[in-house]
């Protein structure tokens, strides 16, 4: 169900892939950001990041995350489930299919680290540039990926007078089950 709408979302929405991933940070404080879905397969769904950044931490300490997509003008998916790393082969490939632009930013950025200004970020870019100058860009050990397990996956869709159709999948011993829930 779920790549049937994401295909109609290709084709109908600009960034199809943005995501909002919820997370719990080592306080307990919640914490949410817009990332890009890079793979989805029977495994779960598949985000990449700079290891060292709030959210790594954040699902370091608390392995669970929630998913939301919203396709307009009616179309919105919530993923909830357990975290694990990608392998290694995996951010490897993933990292050497990206462009050399955002390969260099990989390296470049100290994501989520206090920043002085744009000309030290430029800096920092400029010095990676010439460190790959000739070479190509290997993946920094400090950036993989993320795999949100899923354990519930809800589908909702927008009704004119707020009587929204909801249908909820939730994983259990026995499989997937499905159920309608109240707008």
């Amino acid at each position: 169900m779920f790549s049937a709408l994401y295909e109609r979302a290709a084709r109908d929405c600009a960034e199809p892939d943005a995501m909002v991933l919820s997370t719990v940070d080592p306080d307990g404080r919640p914490s949410a950001r817009y990332v890009l879905l890079k793979g989805v397969d029977d495994r779960g769904f598949v985000f990449y990041t700079n290891m060292e950044s709030r959210k790594a931490r954040a699902l370091d300490a608390h392995p669970h995350a929630a998913l939301t997509f919203y396709w307009p003008p009616a179309t919105q998916v919530r993923i909830e489930g357990g975290v694990e790393r990608v392998s290694d082969a995996e951010a490897d490939a993933y990292f050497a299919s990206r462009p050399r632009g955002s390969q260099i930013g990989a390296w470049a950025s100290q994501q989520s680290a206090r920043l002085a200004s744009r000309a030290a970020l430029d800096e920092r870019t400029a010095e990676i540039e010439e460190r790959f100058k000739d070479a190509t860009v290997t993946r920094p050990p400090f950036w993989s990926g993320y795999r949100v397990v899923a354990s519930s996956i809800e589908f909702w869709t927008r009704d004119p007078v707020r009587l929204h159709e909801r249908v909820l999948f939730q994983l259990s011993t026995t499989g997937w089950g499905r159920s309608l829930l109240f707008p």
